[in-house]
């Protein structure tokens, strides 16, 4: 089944008021650029994102939040957007805060079908407030819920048209584990290639979990954080 689409906003065009969204990526690694671009044009309101974080203020996820599109954030790190910070000391964002590790097994636990799992992590701080816990060979667990998405956005480097994915380097962070927990999954990748020209043995996220899949038209790459020191000479 070919199941690539034409451009980022057809890619989006479904895409409800309200809807539950996985983005892939870390920091500004990895992230489906081209796809979030598109769903700022779209507008899309009141949506409760996934993602390790919410990229800067004019990057990534930044640019929906400065768009007023974001209701709720579910994350682990959110230190680099000061959008971010004024709007949670406003009121006017609702942040779940969760570990990094607990994140990323509660997203993986949702595409597995595994609707919680116990995790020491947390237990006797803030993270475990409200929370049901339990003792396992005299160590206390907290028990945390799986994670599911109406849509994830994620992106890779190399796809085909029946949405076989692989991910580069530090990309494949959260993209694989997202790609298996929503209801809809749409790719952008930098290269769209023919059935049969990815090794099987190299398929990082097999096409059943890929509803959608676009050839993204320009990557910027941005980098959070440049340094400046001088290097040494040769």
């Amino acid at each position: 089944m070919d199941k690539t689409v034409a451009s980022a906003d057809e890619a989006v065009a479904d895409f409800f008021d309200g809807a539950t969204l996985m983005a892939g990526g870390f920091g500004l690694c990895g992230i489906p650029e081209n796809l979030i671009a598109a769903l700022r044009r779209k507008g899309t309101k009141g949506l409760t994102i996934i993602s390790n974080n919410c990229g800067i203020d004019d990057k990534g996820l930044g640019i929906l939040l400065a768009n007023g599109q974001v209701k709720k954030m579910i994350s682990s790190y959110v230190g680099e957007n000061k959008i971010f910070e004024r709007l949670y000391l406003d009121g006017k964002l609702e942040v779940e805060m969760t570990p990094q590790g607990t994140l990323a097994e509660r997203i993986r636990a949702g595409g597995a079908g595994i609707p919680a799992f116990y995790t020491a992590t947390g237990y006797g701080t803030i993270v475990a407030e409200g929370k049901e816990t339990r003792e396992f060979d005299g160590r206390p667990y907290v028990m945390e819920r799986a994670l599911t998405a109406d849509f994830a956005l994620v992106k890779a480097w190399k796809g085909d048209r029946f949405g076989n994915l692989v991910y580069r380097k530090t990309t494949r962070n959260f993209n694989p584990m997202m790609a298996a927990a929503a209801n809809v999954t749409i790719a952008e990748v930098e290269q769209l290639v023919a059935p049969g020209q990815i090794d099987p043995d190299q398929i990082h996220s097999p096409g059943i979990y890929v509803q959608r899949i676009l050839k993204g038209a320009t990557f910027e790459k941005p980098i959070e954080q440049r340094t400046v020191r001088k290097r040494k000479a040769a």
